[in-house]
C-alpha cells in the first residue's frame, strides 16, 4: 500500500488552477478603484476584541447559531446534533496553526501524526493509516474529501490558511441524511471570513522551531454597491528536525537518526468574490513533505523519499431568498486532486519507485428551503457528481518497470428531504432522509430523526437517531501493485453505521453546560486483509465495531474578561471480531482552556491543557497517557493595527507518541517536544 505524493514539477492541470486563480486576482484588482462598478468603497467595522466588550457582554454566553447541522441557520440548541464551534477568537487566543490544532481542542476529538499526514479520531474511532475517510470535510459547504482516497486533509496539507477561518462547525454523528458519503462520524464545515472583515490589506509573518517560516498576504473589501472580494496567498517552508527512531539504531542506519528528512514546504491560494446573489470561490494548495520514517521499508535516512499533494477547486454559487418563506441555493463546481510519492528502495541497486494518483471531477447541487404552515421548515435538495478521471499508477523510474496503471470513471447522484416540525412551542421534531446512487455499487438510503424538547427557557434535551454510510473509494477498490503484495477488489460495498444519542444543554447566565451519551454500531467495515488463498493483501467488508461513550462540557465568562471551558469524554470502542478495544482508541480525553487579559487591551494569555489516555497499537503495545500544555501570549494594539502573538507548544516538553499502521517498522511515532512560534500581523 503506497500513498504519497509527487515531485516539484507541477502537472499541467495544476498550472491551469494557478493561472485561473491569478486571472481571478487580476480581475479583482482591476476593479478595485473607487469608481469600480460606478461605486466607491465602504468600510465594515471589525469584530470587537474580547477586551473591547462591555461587562454585560462579557458576562453573557449567547446561544450560538450553526448552519451545518440542517443546511440553514438555526440556534445550536435547535440543531439535530451535538455541535461544537471554534471561532476566529479561539484560533488567535490559543495559537492554533492548523485545522488539526483546532479540531484537537474540541470535546471528544483527537489526532495522530505519522510525520507525513495528520489523522482524525472522534468518539474512540481512528484507524491508523486511514485517511480520515469517515469524516466529511467542507469549506463553505464545498466538499474537500478527494475522489481517490476520500481523504479529509486537516494538517498543513489542508487547503486553507487558518487565518482565513471565521469559525469551524463540528456536527457529531451520522450526517448522510443531508450530506451523503463520508458523513459517517461527523461533518466538519470550515466557514471562511467575509471580505469586509479585513477592510483592506493584511500581511502576516511567523517564525518557529526547526527553521519554520510562513508568510501571508490578504486583501478583503466590500464596495458601496455590494460587490465583495477576498484574495489571499500563503507560503511556508520548514527545514524540519533530526529525528531518532530506535528501530533503526545501527551504524549502517546512522545510529537511528534521520537527518534532513523531515522538511516541508507548501503554498495556498484563495479567492472569493460576491456580488448580489452570486459568489465565485477558488482555492488551491500544494504541499511537499519529506518522509523520515522509512515508510514501507524505504531506505532510512534518505531525503529523496517524499510526498506531494495538490488540491484545487472552483465553486460558483447562487443564493437567493425568493420571499420570507422561500430560499433557493444552486452551485456548480470543478475539482482537482493530484498525489505523487517518491519512494527510494534498496533492491539493490537503489531504485526510485513512483506512486501517482490523479482525480478530476465536476458536479452541481440544488437546494430549496421552504417554510410551510407556520410549523414546518422543509429542506429539499438534489446533487450530482461526475468523477470523470480516477487514475492510479505505480512504477519504478530507472530501470523503468510499470507495476500497475488503472484509469476509471464514475458518477453519483442523490436526493434528500428534511422537515423541521415545531410540534409545540417547546418541542421540535427534525426528520430527514437521503438516497444516494453510485455507478459502482448501487444505492444507499439513510434516515435521521431528532426530538428536541425545551422544558425551560435555558434547558434543551435532544434525543437523536441516525444512519450513515461510507462508500468504498477508488484506492480501496482498484489499487494493486501488479499482484506483488496487494490486489484489487471492485466488489466492495459501503460501510454502515447506526447511532443513538441523548444530549442535554443548559445555559445559566455566564455559564453553559452540556452532556451527552451515545451508542453506535458499525458493520461491513472495509479492512485490509491477507487472503490465505494467495497471501495477497486485499480490502474486504469484514469488520464490525460497537461503541458507547459520554461527554461533558462546561464553559463560562466573567466580568474581568476571563473565559474558561473544560470537557471530559469517556468512550469504549470494541472490535467485534476480536472482542478487544480498537487500536488508537483512547478511553479518556480531557481538555481545559483558560483565556485571561493581563494588561488592559494590550496583552492577554491563553492556556490549553489536553489529556489523552493510553492507546493500543496494532501489535498490542500501549502508547501510555499524556498531558500536553500550550501557552499563548497575544498583544493587540501596542502599535496601531499590529497584532503580535507567541506560543509555546508542549510547554513541559512531554515525551509521547502516536500509533501508526503496520506499514511502518515503528508502531509508535514520537511527537514533537517543546516548540515555539512567533507571529506578526499588520493591517493597513
Amino acid at each position: 500500500m503506497i500513498k504519497l505524493h509527487f515531485s516539484t514539477n507541477l502537472p499541467e492541470l495544476s498550472r491551469y488552477f494557478q493561472i485561473a486563480l491569478f486571472l481571478l486576482l487580476f480581475v479583482m484588482f482591476s476593479i478595485m478603484g473607487d469608481n469600480a462598478f460606478g461605486a466607491g468603497q465602504i468600510s465594515a467595522p471589525s469584530k470587537p476584541a474580547v477586551t473591547d466588550l462591555t461587562i454585560e457582554q462579557l458576562m453573557t454566553i449567547e446561544v450560538a447559531t450553526v448552519y451545518s447541522a440542517s443546511k440553514f441557520e438555526q440556534k445550536i440548541t435547535q440543531a439535530p446534533a451535538s455541535v461544537s464551534i471554534v471561532t476566529e477568537s479561539d484560533i488567535k487566543q490559543y495559537g492554533y496553526r492548523t485545522l488539526a490544532d483546532i479540531l484537537r481542542s474540541m470535546p471528544g476529538f483527537y489526532t495522530s501524526y505519522d510525520r507525513t499526514y495528520t489523522y482524525a479520531g472522534i468518539r474512540g474511532f481512528s484507524r491508523p493509516g486511514d485517511y480520515n475517510t469517515r469524516l466529511l470535510l467542507l469549506v463553505d459547504g464545498h466538499r474537500i474529501n478527494d475522489s481517490i482516497y476520500d481523504q479529509a486533509s486537516i494538517g498543513t496539507e489542508f487547503i486553507l490558511d487558518v487565518a482565513l477561518i471565521d469559525r469551524v462547525e463540528l456536527v457529531r454523528g451520522p450526517g448522510s441524511s443531508l450530506y451523503g458519503n463520508n458523513a459517517f462520524f461527523g461533518v466538519i464545515n470550515v466557514i471562511t471570513k467575509q471580505p469586509q472583515s479585513f477592510n483592506g490589506f493584511e500581511v502576516s509573518g511567523s517564525a518557529g522551531s526547526f527553521d519554520t517560516y510562513k508568510e501571508r498576504a490578504t486583501y478583503g473589501k466590500k464596495y458601496a454597491n455590494g460587490f465583495e472580494m477576498l484574495l489571499s496567498g500563503t507560503n511556508s517552508n520548514s527545514k524540519g528536525q533530526s529525528l531518532y527512531f530506535k528501530e533503526f539504531n545501527t551504524p549502517a542506519n546512522n545510529n537511528g537518526r534521520a537527518d534532513s528528512c523531515d522538511y516541508e514546504k507548501y503554498n495556498n491560494l484563495f479567492a472569493n468574490m460576491k456580488y448580489r446573489d452570486f459568489s465565485l470561490q477558488g482555492a488551491y494548495t500544494s504541499r511537499e513533505k519529506g518522509i523520515p520514517t522509512a515508510y514501507l521499508g524505504t531506505v532510512f535516512n534518505e531525503n529523496r523519499t517524499r510526498a506531494t499533494d495538490e488540491r484545487g477547486y472552483i465553486d460558483l454559487k447562487y443564493n437567493k431568498a425568493l420571499s420570507e418563506n422561500t430560499h433557493i441555493k444552486a452551485r456548480g463546481f470543478y475539482d482537482y486532486y493530484n498525489y505523487s510519492g517518491n519512494f527510494l528502495f534498496d533492491y539493490p541497486p537503489l531504485t526510485m519507485n513512483k506512486d501517482v494518483a490523479t482525480g478530476k471531477w465536476w458536479g452541481g447541487e440544488f437546494q430549496l428551503t421552504q417554510n410551510l404552515f407556520e410549523k414546518h421548515k422543509v429542506v429539499m435538495g438534489m446533487e450530482y457528481q461526475d468523477y470523470f478521471l480516477q487514475k492510479q499508477r505505480n512504477y519504478d523510474e530507472n530501470p523503468y518497470i510499470q507495476y500497475f496503471t488503472e484509469t476509471k470513471s464514475s458518477y453519483t447522484w442523490a436526493a434528500h428531504i428534511q422537515d423541521q416540525f415545531s410540534i409545540l412551542d417547546n418541542l421540535i421534531l427534525n426528520a430527514g432522509i437521503r438516497y444516494d446512487y453510485y455507478k459502482t455499487f448501487g444505492g444507499s438510503t439513510n434516515p435521521r430523526a431528532a426530538l428536541i424538547y425545551t422544558p425551560f427557557e435555558k434547558t434543551t434535551i435532544k434525543l437523536l437517531y441516525g444512519q450513515a454510510f461510507r462508500a468504498p473509494n477508488a484506492f480501496e477498490s482498484y489499487y494493486n501493485d501488479g499482484n506483488v503484495t496487494q490486489k484489487a477488489n471492485p466488489n466492495l460495498t459501503p460501510e454502515k453505521i447506526e447511532t443513538y444519542e441523548l444530549v442535554l444543554e443548559q445555559y445559566v447566565k455566564n455559564y453553559r453546560f452540556s452532556a451527552s451519551g451515545y451508542y453506535y454500531r458499525v458493520k461491513d467495515l472495509i479492512n485490509l486483509y491477507t487472503d490465505p488463498a494467495d497471501s495477497l493483501l486485499v480490502f474486504r467488508n469484514i469488520g464490525k465495531t460497537e461503541s458507547k461513550g459520554a461527554q461533558l462540557k462546561i464553559e463560562g465568562k466573567w466580568s474581568n474578561g476571563i473565559e474558561a471551558k473544560a470537557s471530559y469524554s469517556i468512550q469504549e470502542t470494541i472490535d467485534k471480531e476480536t472482542g478487544r478495544s480498537m487500536t488508537n482508541s483512547p478511553k479518556h480525553l480531557a481538555k481545559l482552556n483558560i483565556f485571561s487579559p493581563l494588561i488592559s487591551k494590550k496583552l492577554s494569555t491563553g492556556l490549553e491543557l489536553q489529556y489523552t489516555s493510553s492507546r493500543r497499537t496494532f501489535n498490542g503495545d500501549s502508547t501510555g497517557g499524556f498531558v500536553i500544555a500550550n501557552l499563548t501570549l497575544l498583544s493587540r494594539e501596542v502599535i496601531k493595527d499590529l497584532e503580535v502573538s507567541g506560543t509555546i507548544y508542549n510547554l513541559f516538553n512531554k515525551k509521547y507518541g502516536d500509533p501508526v499502521s503496520n506499514e511502518f517498522r515503528q508502531n509508535i511515532i514520537v511527537q514533537d517536544g517543546r516548540t515555539f512560534r512567533i507571529k506578526f500581523t499588520y493591517r493597513f
